[in-house]
């Protein structure tokens, strides 16, 4: 699918519900979103409203993307996920990303940002991932983590090790969002988790829009 139809589908699927007075038109609202969300920092995107004539702050496209409460699409049915947890740092806070990737689309379904990381967090993270996703007879590719495996087994799902192969997908996936909470200081400087739980949920959206 040609690059252009991909982030006008995308585009499409902002929902622009909570807007009640805005003077910027609401093509230009959604553009900005999907820009920053697709790789473009804050001040970048506020850049790009320039072109067409709207001066906005950092902070008013920033309280956009949140608004507009986007999430990744539910109801997947997936041979394979491959799951895995990484550290992320908010300021000099370490948190926790949970993952699931589909290895066959490179898609992510499901995310969860979590202070800390132990069996009961990866416990709610595959109860949720089941609530949102058709995966009781996927086969789930873990590495080492004895969390995920702990997971896996109360939750009665078939899974794996593996640490390359079809793994190689969520690596890819998570060097990508490292990248953009290391590289947008104005984006994760002083953000609460809930904002950034929810940001990176924005970011599963748009990165399964443009894959």
């Amino acid at each position: 699918m040609p690059e252009n139809a991909r982030l006008s589908g995308s585009i499409d699927q902002i929902d622009l519900e909570f807007v009640e007075r805005e003077a910027t038109p609401r093509f230009l609202m959604k553009l900005s979103i999907q820009l920053h969300l697709a790789g473009l920092s804050l001040s970048n995107t506020v850049s790009i409203l320039e072109v067409f004539g709207v001066q906005r702050a950092r902070s008013t496209v920033h309280n956009w993307v949140h608004k507009a409460d986007l999430q990744p699409e539910t109801g997947r049915s997936p041979d394979q996920i491959a799951v895995d947890e990484t550290v992320i740092r908010l300021d000099d806070e370490r948190y926790w990303l949970y993952a699931a990737v589909d290895p066959e689309t490179n898609e992510l379904p499901h995310t969860k940002l979590d202070p800390t990381t132990n069996s009961v967090i990866a416990h709610a993270f595959f109860h949720e991932l089941r609530e949102k996703h058709d995966v009781d007879d996927a086969v789930f590719l873990i590495d080492g983590s004895h969390s995920l495996k702990d997971a896996c087994n109360r939750h009665g799902l078939d899974f794996r090790y593996e640490r390359r192969g079809n793994r190689n997908s969520v690596e890819r996936v998570f060097r990508e969002v490292k990248r953009r909470t290391s590289s947008f200081s104005n984006c994760f400087s002083h953000a609460a988790a809930e904002t950034a739980d929810d940001w990176l949920r924005s970011f599963a959206f748009a990165w399964n829009q443009l894959i």
